[in-house]
């Protein structure tokens, strides 16, 4: 079920997702928390929309593979946040439109993209320094990733589709491990 389902009003957990558009790409877009790219703070509408003065959006939707961006639309945008990185500056990014959040895949895409940043953009792109939240001597995005292999394999252009590999045994034993917990089903 998805929020607009339930009949309830949108409380913003945070103000940084004003809508419930906002949950749906947030568990992928977090991770430009961890980067120079702006993730749409300072903005009216941040994790749906990302970008920095120095992303072409052309050249980064050519990288991307169609089995990236299933379920959604990547709306070429340009924005001046009011706050936070890049203040004031005009950056080059998208707004992701969710088309069928039954098929999207926020993670997947966000992968995708940090990975097309990095080969077309690695100059320009930095990774963001410590402190991040209550560390203050790892990466921010080793934390936001879980550690940092997965930053190190993205940094040597592994595949996207070798590292999906990689995990997808221990998602499929999670998921059935959580299977007699769930209430519904």
């Amino acid at each position: 079920m998805l929020w607009p389902e339930t009949g309830l009003r949108w409380m913003m957990p945070s103000p940084n997702m004003p809508v419930p558009e906002t949950a749906l790409v947030y568990p992928g877009q977090v991770l430009w928390e961890g980067t120079n790219v702006s993730e749409g703070r300072g903005t009216c509408r941040p994790f749906e929309l990302f970008g920095a003065p120095f992303l072409d959006p052309t050249a980064i939707r050519n990288k991307l593979r169609p089995e990236n961006t299933e379920g959604c639309h990547l709306q070429a945008i340009s924005f001046r946040p009011t706050f936070n990185k890049w203040h004031g500056e005009l950056c080059r990014g998208f707004f992701i439109h969710v088309t069928n959040p039954l098929t999207f895949r926020p993670y997947q895409l966000s992968l995708a993209l940090l990975s097309a940043v990095l080969a077309l953009h690695g100059p320009d792109f930095r990774w963001k320094e410590p402190p991040y939240e209550y560390e203050h001597s790892r990466l921010p995005i080793d934390l936001i990733l879980g550690d940092a292999s997965l930053r190190e394999n993205l940094e040597g252009s592994v595949e996207l589709k070798s590292l999906q590999s990689s995990w997808e045994k221990e998602l499929r034993e999670y998921l059935e491990w959580r299977e007699p917990f769930l209430l519904y089903r």
